[in-house]
């Protein structure tokens, strides 16, 4: 963003209403110490709940909760995966063996986090929408409504479907392409779905359905839905990502740059003996995920199987101590074959969450300023 627009998170789009997330004013924070430092001193005080002046793993998990659900996490005990990388977090304050961490710690660990944060957001920048019909309205009236509603009935009439199947069916193959909120979800469901539906005939919603009759009924749905949408807007957080293995190939391609990143998850990993165990590879490889533009494991269910494959083919999974010498040998090989892998089959996931507290901010904890939007967990 341009110089006099750093201290807006936010700017405008090409659609009503739209605005981007990229990262700019945790950047801003972060790199001010003055600010930052305040900031710091905020948050320490709101989880040292005894005042001792160190938090301990017990007062840490607040902040650690938050930064899990700032980058899209599931709550902490939904998935083996997200366990994972929460305990990650934890570890990256304690180091895997403290009990407790100074004010001085916690603001180097939480910086880091912040700036990795907010390069991810720079790299995969949050489109925030608000959709409020005009989108919908204007995709019913161009030339694609036709043939699109056409190939999107051929896929769902079963022979014996009903009117009120065919449309919720329908409805859930629309996007926020189509100027429509994520259908799955519960409040766009109760407040905007079913309200529109108890507007048509009930006796023809419970009917099997012709395709003319589809026709006709569902436009007539459409304008019922756009209604609910202009008195009830939707504010939609949108991200779109192509993971094609390119960041990984500038690393490889780049001696200097893949050496000193070695270096620095050598140097982060538990030793004895200065010997690890394979154990904390895939923790190396999770540290390396913001630099080599892959997602954290356990975030892109479809990565997470490519890194499982690159990792089963090293057998890096069995636990056995290695030196350093094997240790970056093996998480080079495991780059190159996630690498060849997503170059020959990319993989492309969009994601869309809606706010059901528009435009504010969940989580006090990571919030730079009150202003500052924080999504849901996304869902595909």
């Amino acid at each position: 963003m341009e110089n006099g627009q750093q201290q807006q998170v936010r700017r405008k789009g090409r659609r009503n209403g739209e605005v981007v997330v990229d990262g700019s004013e945790i950047f801003e924070l972060v790199e001010n110490k003055e600010a930052f430092g305040k900031f710091v001193e905020q948050k320490f005080r709101l989880l040292d709940a005894d005042g001792d002046g160190r938090l301990s793993v017990r007062e840490l998990q607040p902040a650690v909760a938050d930064i899990g659900a700032a980058i899209g996490l599931p709550a902490r005990g939904s998935s083996a995966q997200a366990d994972h990388i929460y305990s990650e977090v934890l570890n990256e304050f304690t180091q895997g063996k403290k009990e407790s961490v100074s004010k001085i710690e916690f603001q180097r660990v939480l910086s880091d986090i912040l700036l990795g944060m907010a390069a991810g957001l720079k790299r995969d920048p949050i489109v925030i929408l608000r959709i409020n019909g005009e989108d919908l309205n204007e995709f019913v009236e161009s030339p694609r409504y036709e043939p699109e509603v056409a190939a999107i009935f051929s896929q769902i009439e079963s022979g014996n479907s009903t009117l009120r199947q065919c449309l919720l069916a329908a409805l859930r193959q629309l996007t926020v392409d189509h100027g429509m909120p994520p259908a799955s979800d519960a409040w766009v469901m109760e407040n905007v779905i079913e309200p529109s539906l108890q507007e048509l005939s009930a006796d023809n919603l419970e009917q099997p359905v012709s395709q003319e009759a589809f026709f006709q009924e569902f436009r007539k749905f459409l304008a019922i839905v756009m209604q609910r949408l202009q008195g009830h807007p939707v504010i939609v957080a949108h991200t779109e990502n192509t993971f094609d293995g390119s960041g990984i190939k500038k690393l490889l391609s780049n001696k200097f740059e893949l050496d000193k990143l070695l270096d620095s998850v050598w140097r982060g990993v538990p030793k004895e003996k200065d010997k690890t165990t394979k154990q904390f590879i895939r923790v190396g490889f999770d540290r390396m995920a913001d630099s080599i533009s892959l997602p954290p494991y356990g975030a892109v269910e479809q990565v997470d199987a490519v890194v499982d494959e690159a990792f089963k083919m090293a057998k890096a999974d069995d636990g056995k101590p290695v030196d350093e010498t094997e240790f970056k040998k093996l998480l080079t090989e495991i780059l190159g074959a996630v690498m060849l892998q997503l170059d020959g089959n990319p993989i492309s996931v969009s994601t869309n969450s809606v706010l059901h507290e528009p435009m504010s901010t969940s989580s006090t904890l990571l919030s730079p300023s009150p202003a500052s939007p924080m999504v849901s967990s996304p869902s595909e």
